[in-house]
């Protein structure tokens, strides 16, 4: 075999580290049933769109490429928002084994060369995401005899899924060789993907609705487009409702006429050129130590220290004594949280960034030309994702309270204690429900400070305070943001953390882990979270007198039904008035909340019960 080709099939198919993940996730029972749900969901979801886009009757053919068009377009974006996902959770592995360095000095220690190492790790791991790409195949492949769909498209949205799987796990594997995060960062790394996502097309429909995209109209593509998969299908699929800018324009120059008028070639090339480029870091830090090594050079000193003149770290003889509370388990989940000068930073400029962000947008709203679909949609994305940030946040903690203690044999220092299970288990509830509440306070002062421009008839700008809804031929005039809303939210959004929270702690502590226990508690919640929120999101205008409560369910319909109040709650305002619907809504935000109180009383029950089982079950385990 001649030696470059030899050379370059150890960076891929015979890679010893590559077989080696390859051989041991196929025996996995969890990589089972990943796959098996993956592909099981892609099959429900085509087959009812095929069953239920098909006109009754005889169809003609127009028909069938329509129905096969539009099943085409649900599943690629299910596609891509299901890669997105999982892809984080593959990857996982390459970031937590940088917390075990034995595994890094005996990888070392092999002759294989610092790509092999990288391409390994990476391709390794990012078998099982094309995997689940290619498995899917055959289901588009269905569409084409309903006709309406190209080829090329199917190909392309494909092309586009893999590059997003291919730049998350590039970024993985450069953080895991940088060695500067350890597994905690785990729920960072995952938090920051989806947070970017949702950010980039939150900042274009902004853009569409202001007018200020590509097209006639200016409702095409944005400067988000490119740099965002499913904007970047979005151009793909609808050339027509989301249109590119024309690319023999003269007056566009030559970053537009990528950006604007070839999104889709841009993503593709931009995103694999960032992922060699981080893997060819990657190959220059995996045996230099890792960025932590090399910026503490010879001293042994990280560079943030020796910048502040601070020195080594060292360990205090003493410390003045804290007042706790009570329950000191409780007090320590509160307060031990904050024990960082980055965890202090981080949690303060979330709060204050939140706030500025709330009033700036209502001022600018007030003294600017911004259309009041605009304001609704900016103010409706930045609570769902100040609330989406928020959950993460509650389900990392809750997920790793317990799991993380046992992994570092706190728990078996606890358990030695007189604290009752009951005791511990109330205290670690009440703790992070008190660390979450600040966080929760930040998007219900967002909207409740929208809500405010209405209430004072918008500071003498009353046109701008109140919109003309339509439902039908029906006028209905409704504020821009109901008042109330910052309550409403906060009902609804408290009781839902909690909820998230009792979850967390539930897989925390029959975990092993923390990565397993992160990874199940983010697919029970989005679960049971996605299933009562699409219910509550499809019920609240459908269904009469009922959709309204119904429409706060989640804190996520609830935000939708105080920010489009006639067209979330139709069926209500139609038949009893908007005052019926607002009344209801508050009510609903109540009764969610009192069931989901009723869940977490039951669920903590249920775990102090079955608690000494459980720990003794996996004592000693790692």
């Amino acid at each position: 075999m001649p030696p470059l080709l030899r050379y370059i099939l150890r960076l891929g198919p015979i890679n010893p580290i590559a077989v080696r993940l390859v051989q041991g996730g196929s025996r996995r029972v969890r990589h089972m049933y990943i796959r098996s749900a993956y592909l099981g969901v892609m099959i429900l979801v085509l087959l009812w769109l095929l069953l239920t886009q098909v006109p009754t009757g005889a169809p003609s053919y127009g028909d069938l490429a329509a129905a096969g068009a539009r099943s085409f377009t649900w599943v690629a974006y299910l596609q891509i928002g299901l890669i997105c996902v999982l892809a984080p959770v593959f990857m996982a592995g390459a970031i937590a084994q940088e917390a075990s360095p034995r595994t890094w000095d005996i990888l070392l220690t092999t002759p294989m060369s610092p790509g092999q190492i990288v391409t390994g790790n990476l391709f390794g791991r990012m078998f099982f995401i094309l995997a689940l790409l290619f498995c899917s195949m055959p289901l588009f492949a269905l569409t084409q005899y309903y006709g309406g769909v190209p080829g090329r498209s199917i190909m392309t949205s494909y092309l586009i899924a893999a590059c997003a799987a291919f730049l998350v796990g590039s970024i993985a594997i450069a953080l895991s060789c940088s060695r500067v995060v350890g597994r905690r960062a785990v729920f960072a790394f995952y938090v920051t993907v989806v947070s970017y996502l949702a950010l980039t097309i939150g900042i274009d429909r902004s853009m569409v609705a202001s007018g200020m995209g590509a097209g006639p109209d200016g409702d095409g593509v944005t400067w988000m487009t490119a740099i965002n998969p499913f904007l970047t299908l979005t151009a793909l699929i609808e050339p027509t409702g989301y249109p590119r800018a024309d690319i023999e324009d003269p007056s566009i120059g030559f970053l537009a006429s990528w950006m604007l008028a070839r999104p889709v070639t841009t993503w593709c090339w931009a995103s694999t050129i960032l992922s060699l480029f981080l893997i060819a870091a990657s190959t220059i830090t995996v045996r230099a130590g890792g960025l932590a090594t090399m910026a503490a050079g010879a001293t042994g000193v990280p560079i943030h220290r020796r910048i502040l003149g601070r020195g080594a770290a060292k360990d205090e003889l003493h410390r003045a004594p804290r007042s706790v509370w009570n329950n000191p388990v409780a007090w320590r989940e509160a307060a031990a949280r904050n024990s960082s000068a980055g965890r202090i930073a981080a949690r303060w400029a979330f709060i204050v960034i939140g706030a500025l962000w709330g009033v700036g947008l209502v001022a600018y709203y007030h003294s600017s030309p911004m259309t009041a679909d605009a304001f609704r949609l900016a103010i409706a994305m930045t609570v769902v994702g100040e609330l989406a940030v928020t959950a993460l946040v509650a389900i990392n903690m809750s997920a790793t309270a317990i799991s993380r203690e046992r992994e570092d044999g706190t728990l078996d220092l606890l358990l030695t204690t007189p604290l009752t299970a009951s005791a511990y288990m109330s205290g670690k509830l009440r703790g992070l429900i008190a660390y979450i509440l600040p966080l929760v306070a930040v998007p219900s002062a967002t909207i409740g400070i929208a809500g405010l421009y209405p209430l004072f008839r918008g500071f003498g700008n009353e046109s701008k305070a109140f919109i003309a809804d339509r439902i039908g031929n029906t006028p209905y005039t409704a504020p821009v943001v109901l008042p109330e809303s910052g309550l409403v939210v906060l009902v609804a959004s408290l009781a839902f953390m909690a909820f998230c929270v009792i979850i967390g702690l539930q897989w925390s502590i029959k975990s092993k882990g923390t990565l397993g226990s992160v990874v199940g508690t983010v697919g029970v919640v989005g679960a049971i979270g996605g299933t009562v929120g699409l219910c509550g999101w499809l019920s609240s205008d459908a269904v009469p007198l009922l959709g309204a409560p119904m429409a706060a369910l989640t804190p996520a319909s609830a935000v939708r039904a105080c920010v489009y109040p006639v067209r979330a709650m139709s069926e209500t305002v139609s038949e009893s008035g908007l005052a019926s619907a607002r009344v209801g809504l508050a009510v609903g935000a109540l009764i969610a909340a009192a069931v989901y109180a009723a869940i977490v009383f039951g669920l903590h029950k249920a775990i102090v019960r079955n608690f000494d089982f459980t720990v003794r079950k996996l004592a000693g385990a790692k």
